[in-house]
């Protein structure tokens, strides 16, 4: 017996912001249903896949998906019912087929995606499977170091901070649970020195604080005393790594770069981002050129990529087009990896094997607008990634993949958490 697909449909569901976004199912014929939460990014690249919304402002103010559910169940479903939910590469591209675009903008990745997760959901259920395990089989072992968002800057935030997240890095434990356990007691003792100092703890989009804080050097010195206030040791246990999502205060034009009322060009930027690494226990530092900027990318490569990680988001949107370029060219040595940007399953893992392939390192990432689905914590298990993204330890929609990942790592036996072979500080 095989998971054959009877129906796919869709319905509109909220995100994380309070706006809608798709929830998509697949039914098979012996009535078992998967289903997937697609979610939606704010800082976005400009070569990520189309997400399809309505435009129609009479309805969540242009935001509804009710194009992408009408393209689903017209378009998408009476070509796919009948076929093997588990025949994830012939669907995914069946879909691009039926799509025709290079940034599938007739059905709308948020379409496209949904079906595809849908897919993989309802045959994981078929065979009474964990969706790592079904995704992963024997490989399925490594727990991913999580990267947590504890300071929210650039538009996640309303702050005057240009760097869009601070993260903590709990690479130097045993396993897991040990980590996020470090990484909680950070978070709340980071908020209680804001609170001595008088400033706000609301949090931004992905769970982390949003201080009135300028400079970018005041809130990594905040994170080191939460570290040690926690009882950690800054750099040993626990590193610090910068999302700083450079195209946001990037002058196309100008080819220069707006950052804390300083004009500054590709390499003097670098210089900023060398003087920070040299002087705090920085180890990870994701989009820190512009998407187009591949000349200030090769030079950031050049004077970091032996010392700290280096992860390209904007720059390589999952795509393998743009991830063969930054191989070829010498840019970063770690790729963002999210479902989203390029819009099917099958595709999002040829660009992780692509980047392992070239000795690049792997992100598992979240969104900003996010759902209460935790398919990336399974994923990045499944995929071997060793790292995940998805946000502080506060907001349910974050601490969701959080608790999966717990779940995920009491069912593996011997699993392993490789902190401190990734991150060799």
């Amino acid at each position: 017996m095989k998971p054959i697909i009877k129906n796919v449909y869709g319905m509109e569901i909220f995100d994380s912001r309070g706006n809608p976004t798709l929830k998509v199912f697949c039914e098979l014929e012996n009535g078992i249903i998967g289903s997937a939460c697609i979610p939606s990014g704010a800082s976005t690249g400009k070569y990520e896949a189309l997400e399809l919304r309505d435009n129609d402002k009479k309805r969540f103010l242009g935001k509804g998906v009710l194009k992408a559910i009408k393209n689903i169940e017209e378009k998408i479903a009476p070509k796919i019912k009948g076929m093997d939910a588990s025949s994830q590469r012939e669907i995914d591209y069946l879909l691009i087929q039926i799509d025709g675009t290079e940034n599938k903008t007739n059905l709308g990745a948020n379409a496209i995606l949904g079906v595809s997760l849908a897919c993989a959901r309802a045959s994981s259920n078929f065979y009474n499977l964990p969706l790592y395990k079904y995704l992963g089989g024997l490989n399925s072992y490594i727990l991913p170091i999580p990267l947590l968002n504890i300071i929210n800057g650039g538009i996640h935030a309303d702050n005057p901070l240009d760097i869009q997240e601070f993260m903590i890095i709990p690479h130097g434990f045993e396993n897991f649970k040990e980590a996020i356990r470090a990484a909680s007691e950070v978070f709340h003792n980071l908020k209680s020195i804001l609170k001595e100092n008088k400033l706000s703890v609301s949090v931004g989009d992905e769970g982390g604080f949003s201080p009135q804080i300028e400079k970018t050097e005041d809130a990594i010195k905040f994170i080191i005393k939460a570290i040690e206030k926690a009882g950690y040791k800054p750099s040993e246990e626990i590193s610090i790594g910068l999302d700083c999502a450079a195209s946001e205060f990037y002058d196309e034009e100008k080819e220069i770069y707006k950052i804390e009322g300083k004009e500054l060009k590709s390499d003097e930027l670098v210089s900023f981002y060398e003087e920070l690494v040299k002087n705090y226990p920085i180890v990870l530092i994701e989009d820190g050129m512009a998407e187009e900027d591949w000349n200030g990318w090769k030079i950031l490569t050049q004077k970091l990529g032996n010392k700290i990680i280096i992860v390209g988001d904007d720059v390589f949107v999952t795509n393998k087009k743009r991830i063969e370029k930054g191989i070829k060219e010498k840019c970063a040595n770690a790729v963002l990896i999210k479902l989203n940007q390029i819009g099917t399953l099958t595709e999002t893992q040829e660009a992780i094997h692509l980047s392992h392939r070239n000795n690049y390192k792997t992100v598992v990432s979240h969104r900003s607008g996010e759902t209460e689905d935790t398919f990336i914590a399974d994923f990045a298990v499944a995929m071997g990634t060793g790292m995940i993204k998805t946000g502080s330890v506060s907001r349910s929609e974050r601490t969701a993949k959080y608790n999966r990942l717990l779940e995920i790592e009491r069912e593996i036996k011997n699993a392993v958490y490789p902190g401190k072979e990734i991150f060799k500080v």
